[in-house]
């Protein structure tokens, strides 16, 4: 059977006040929120952007779902986990001040903003699932306790796993820190010395302390690398790359694990949207306005992670007449993480694209 997927257009350049009414019309008719009963404690999943990014999800497109949710009479929510590399997002008190300058914040939203201290046990859990390369996953405690998850997702090209979408908001995002350091593992940079000029911005924006400049060029210590690529996302020359032979190419396959264990406990009790807006080469964690590159196409709503997963990469793809996101990043299958996730049960690569105007 072919999962739905709902589906209303975007068109490029509409103003904010028409495209949260698209979102309000795509909530209702879709009803991907029938689920919520009243008291419900429900945690909504998105990601607030890095300093200088304008991709994110708006937070007046987000505040719709949020009427939707507080109409039922349930209580709600919004949160993201702070990140592995150097940033105003890699501790809960700078994540939470960038969070309200993007406009996520109480009295705009009506509701918490939540980043979760992973330092701290009270706030992580490890959850066994002996999946093929994730045994033990930690996950941030608030993505499991709660009546229903709602994840909002902007869909983009991304520098490791090709693109960004539900699955990769659920995998990496809901993990601790310790969860996405195993992610990113096996993620071994290179540098390329005839490309280097030894600029320094690498070692600038390394958290693991990993890079030096030795004789004018970049040196990358393996031992305290972290696998968080920042240095790839920096460097203006091609200097540095993955090491994509040495099995850097596993983290599609590990995020997907992390993933499970969230849509496997919440099984019904699970709503995705996907915004196809502004969608750009790399994902929102780049600190800077990443270009289009490709025009605005629309919303999606589904119950289905995978699905509407393969329904944003085939609008795009469709729109652009290629694969843009092979092209982009030809070193990654960018369906990969959809394949693997068919192997654990996530979801269904057949869906039925329901358009609503």
């Amino acid at each position: 059977m072919k999962s739905k997927v709902y589906f209303i257009e975007v068109k490029e350049e509409e103003p904010l006040s028409v495209i949260s009414d698209k979102v309000r019309i795509l909530s209702e008719k879709s009803r991907v929120l029938d689920f919520i009963q009243k008291d419900d404690f429900i945690v909504i999943k998105t990601h607030f952007g890095e300093e200088g990014n304008t991709g994110f999800v708006k937070p007046e497109y987000i505040k719709v779902v949020i009427e939707e949710i507080l109409k039922k009479g349930a209580k709600a929510v919004i949160s993201d986990t702070n990140t592995l590399y150097r940033g105003r997002r890699t501790n809960s008190k700078e994540h939470l001040e960038l969070a309200r300058e993007h406009g996520f914040y109480k009295e705009n939203l009506r509701i918490e903003i939540v980043i979760p201290d992973d330092t701290r046990k009270e706030n992580t859990l490890d959850i066994e699932i002996n999946k093929r390369f994730v045994k033990i996953a930690k996950i941030a405690r608030l993505f499991l306790e709660n009546n229903g998850l709602i994840v909002i997702s902007h869909f983009k090209g991304h520098l490791m796993t090709g693109f960004g979408g539900a699955l990769k908001n659920v995998g990496m995002g809901s993990a601790t820190r310790q969860g996405k350091l195993f992610q990113h593992s096996d993620i071994a940079p290179v540098v390329y010395k005839n490309k280097c000029v030894g600029c320094a911005r690498c070692m600038e924006v390394c958290p693991g302390g990993a890079i030096r400049i030795v004789e004018k060029k970049a040196y990358i210590n393996n031992k305290k690398c972290i696998g968080c690529a920042s240095c790839i996302s920096v460097c203006s020359f091609s200097a540095i790359d993955v090491a994509w032979g040495k099995g850097a190419d596993t983290i599609q396959e590990k995020m997907v694990e992390y993933a499970s264990t969230i849509i496997k406990n919440k099984k019904e009790n699970l709503a995705f949207f996907n915004f196809l807006i502004k969608i750009t080469k790399e994902c929102d964690c780049i600190a800077k306005d990443d270009p289009r590159i490709c025009p605005d196409i629309g919303i999606l709503a589904s119950f289905d992670p995978v699905a509407i997963d393969k329904a944003s990469f085939d609008l795009v793809n469709k729109v652009c007449g290629r694969d843009i996101f092979k092209e982009l990043h030809p070193r990654c299958d960018p369906q990969k993480q959809l394949n693997y996730a068919i192997r654990l049960g996530l979801g269904n690569l057949n869906y039925e694209l329901i358009e609503i105007s």
